[in-house]
């Protein structure tokens, strides 16, 4: 029949109705839409699965650690740890809750437990005097000073601290990764874009021509067109990329957390060790300082000189298994670099059938032959003269351009983990491309940055995913920025399309 009804397929003689058109339209919008997410999916099932692969690991390293510890100071310390179990409890308690993300300084919680384990202890080992809380301020006030533990808490709040940030950002830009993918692939086709589809895909069928498939430029530059805010994120998904793998490089290199992690309870028994090896020149140290305390009258036991002495306990080393994870991840990662660049070439190839570039006896949107406009560029601002799709450029995508910000929030705290240090909302929101090498930030500066600054404590960015059942919960000393702010600050950033990068 005539065509002159048709209001989306070429006027000619055609084969559709009005009613057809419009069934046609809907199936290929949903049709289209179910590609994206499908294909968002497998990327989503891509970095779930390695979240969860180190996810996994990481609580096991700190699993076994645990273990290890409960399973041999009963028998090496005797009171001095039966007493004091809940001390050491806390402490991987409180390790865990870093990792998952709660608003925990990590290195008061390391500070803390040190002071918990030195009062304790300090009484324990001197049964025969009666120490006060007020005596115990002030041993713990000379604590620096005499160092009772060794270096000890000073090695591990700075190697675990690396160690617990780089875990922590690297677990979670996986997260952040999966659920931009999963945001992106839900947002929903404009009508000018349905129009260009159901042209793409089901005007063959209205023209007699169901066999005959389209031609691959014409594909790509309505498949370019439609997706031009989704190509923009390409630009920070590969800074995100490039991060993970920068802080994998430093989980299984400077900040390595099978050597770290793994060995916690190892550096306890040591501190322990040393203050038992120590104790008459420490107590001696402490009584110059704060006076002789009195003699206790009510008798004590004498357990702990039977436990005196080194202690040396093993450590079952998991590096293979982190060196595969490490492989692994970055394998994946280098695969998913290119993903919105190449998403309308993959798409056109595999979903819509698209012929080959050298056909010309393929669908070009009007009839069957060959398709000569040009292609398209990646991106909005490459879509000004796109043929098939209208553009237009001075309206981005919302949900998009928060989802970039997320990408640029995350690669900045992967940039900081990187380099041993961890930033809140204001610092993420600089231009920064993430990744330092960190080499040039020596054991002593990092340090001094580790024990002065906040930088712990745990941002509070409302696109970060749950992680083990655990929200970024809680709030850092400065005020945060609620989603709608985010959303104002990321049009202000994105005005002139040249700043974003």
């Amino acid at each position: 029949i005539l065509g002159e009804h048709l209001r989306i397929c070429p006027q000619g003689y055609t084969c559709c109705t009005s009613e057809m058109e419009e069934n046609f339209a809907n199936k290929s919008r949903s049709e289209f839409e179910a590609m994206m997410k499908e294909a968002g999916r497998s990327v989503q099932a891509i970095l779930t699965a390695q979240h969860r692969s180190f996810d996994s690991y990481f609580q096991d390293l700190l699993n076994k650690s645990e273990k290890a510890l409960y399973d041999a100071f009963p028998s090496l310390y005797g009171e001095l740890y039966t007493q004091n179990a809940k001390v050491f409890k806390d402490l991987y308690s409180e390790l865990r809750r870093y990792y998952r993300s709660s608003n925990i300084n990590l290195e008061e919680a390391l500070n803390e437990f040190w002071t918990r384990l030195l009062e304790r202890l300090f009484k324990l080992l001197n049964p025969q005097y009666h120490i006060t809380d007020e005596y115990l301020d002030c041993m713990v006030k000379h604590a620096e000073q005499h160092k009772p533990f060794g270096e000890v808490p000073r090695e591990l709040k700075l190697k675990a601290t690396r160690a617990f940030i780089a875990a922590r950002s690297y677990a979670q830009g996986f997260l952040v990764g999966s659920d931009v993918v999963r945001k992106v692939s839900q947002v929903s086709l404009s009508q000018e874009c349905t129009r260009a589809i159901m042209k793409l895909m089901y005007c063959p069928h209205c023209r007699g021509m169901a066999s005959v498939r389209p031609c691959n430029n014409y594909c790509l530059n309505v498949v370019k067109g439609c997706l031009a805010n989704q190509a923009d994120l390409s630009t920070e998904w590969k800074y995100l990329m490039d991060s993970l793998m920068g802080v994998a490089d430093r989980i299984d290199g400077p900040y390595n957390v099978d050597t770290v992690i793994g060995t916690i309870h190892m550096r306890i028994a040591e501190a322990i060790s040393n203050l038992q090896e120590n104790k008459d020149s420490i107590t001696s140290k402490v009584f110059q300082g704060c006076g002789n305390p009195k003699i206790n009258t009510k008798g004590s036991s004498s357990e702990d000189k039977k436990r005196r002495g080194k202690v040396t306990l093993e450590a079952k080393s998991s590096a293979q298994a982190l060196e595969m994870l490490v492989l692994d991840a970055k394998g994946n990662l280098t695969a998913l670099k290119t993903y919105w660049i190449t998403l309308p070439s993959s798409l056109c190839s595999k979903k819509v059938m698209a012929s080959s570039v050298s056909d010309d006896k393929c669908w070009n949107g009007m009839t069957k032959g060959s398709y000569l406009p040009e292609v398209m560029g990646d991106g909005l601002a490459n879509q000004i003269n796109n043929p098939e799709v209208e553009v237009d450029i001075t309206k981005p995508d919302m949900t998009i351009r928060q989802q970039i910000m997320q990408l640029k929030i995350m690669t900045n705290r992967l940039g900081n983990a990187n380099i041993g240090n961890d930033v809140d909302f204001q610092d993420t929101s600089d231009d920064m491309s993430g990744s330092g090498s960190g080499d040039s930030c020596p054991d002593d500066v990092c340090g001094k940055r580790l024990s002065k600054s906040p930088s712990t404590r745990q941002p509070e960015t409302h696109a970060i995913p749950k992680q083990s059942g655990h929200g970024v919960s809680g709030a850092s000393s400065r005020s945060l920025p609620s989603a709608s702010l985010l959303l104002l600050l990321s049009v202000a950033v994105i005005a002139p399309q040249h700043l974003w990068r």
